[in-house]
């Protein structure tokens, strides 16, 4: 870990980025890429040392209240949070401000946080996206081996539902060859219908290699699943997009599920959903 002087905060989109890089340690990670010119080791993370300075700084200049995100590019709920807090410093300004806010996390650490969560969406709206991937939490450990397993996010899916508080999960990325299957689909969604999720974002079953991310894959491939890169090599070579052979039949399986079940899964009505501001009358003063 290393600290930072920040000269911003907040992104055109209203994205928080508190952390740089991260230690969950996912083989397939798309923040790993090149192209977001990271000047450090991936896991040496960076940590803005004055991100609640330059935070409530950007909340007051607001106009107007909206929904703030933070967990697009390094998951907020990182280990590092324990000592650091920067999450929670985030989200103490965000509730005294009155803005809304949406969290992306594979972490059951989210939890931490549940009654500031609560007390935000009391007055205005807090949604926690999770992502799911694997539900045999045997081969979860492998893909995602610095993070708690798929069960654990299911059971803070469900304590967040009991707690009022709605909830997105992404549906990516599928592996080629390794967990798309019907029976890997069917088990995540049948979890998420349970757990009363709002909406489910999925672009497609397969992942998305490019330079950086590709070589940390293929690494990793050649670590836990001896023979699949060169499976990988000989299906795509350098394709930026590597659809699953069963991309149909799964995508098919996927929207006909939600749909019986009734979950949101139009990504562009669930995106409208996560940017639409909220301000409730009942407001709870817990902080």
């Amino acid at each position: 870990m290393h600290f930072v002087q920040s000269k911003g905060i907040l992104s055109a989109n209203n994205g928080i980025n508190l952390y740089r890089g991260c230690s969950h340690g996912c083989i397939y990670c798309d923040s790993r890429s090149k192209c977001y010119r990271m000047n450090h080791d991936f896991e040496d993370i960076e940590v803005k040392e004055n991100a609640a300075v330059l935070l409530e700084q950007a909340l007051r200049r607001k106009r107007s209240k909206c929904m703030l995100g933070t967990g697009s590019m390094t998951d907020p709920y990182i280990p590092l949070e324990d000592t650091i807090g920067s999450v929670r410093k985030a989200l103490l300004l965000i509730h005294r401000y009155g803005f809304g806010i949406t969290l992306h996390t594979k972490s059951n650490r989210v939890l931490r946080d549940l009654e500031l969560l609560q007390a935000i969406h009391s007055k205005s709206k807090c949604v926690v996206q999770m992502t799911l991937t694997t539900y045999d939490d045997a081969l979860c450990k492998k893909l995602e081996p610095n993070v708690c397993t798929t069960r654990e996010r299911i059971e803070a899916l469900n304590q967040l539902r009991d707690a009022g508080i709605p909830t997105v999960v992404w549906l990516s990325p599928i592996l080629p060859f390794i967990n798309d299957t019907p029976e890997n689909i069917l088990a995540i969604l049948d979890s998420c219908a349970d757990a009363g999720v709002y909406g489910i974002i999925c672009f497609g079953m397969g992942l998305t290699l490019r330079e950086g991310n590709r070589e940390y894959f293929y690494s990793q491939l050649d670590r836990h699943f001896p023979g699949m890169k060169e499976k990988y090599i000989q299906t795509y070579g350098l394709q930026y997009q590597a659809n699953s052979p069963q991309n149909k039949p799964l995508m098919e399986l996927f929207h006909n599920t939600c749909e019986k079940n009734g979950i949101v899964h139009n990504n562009e009505q669930i995106f409208a959903y996560l940017r639409t501001f909220e301000e409730k009358q009942t407001q709870l003063s817990l902080f």
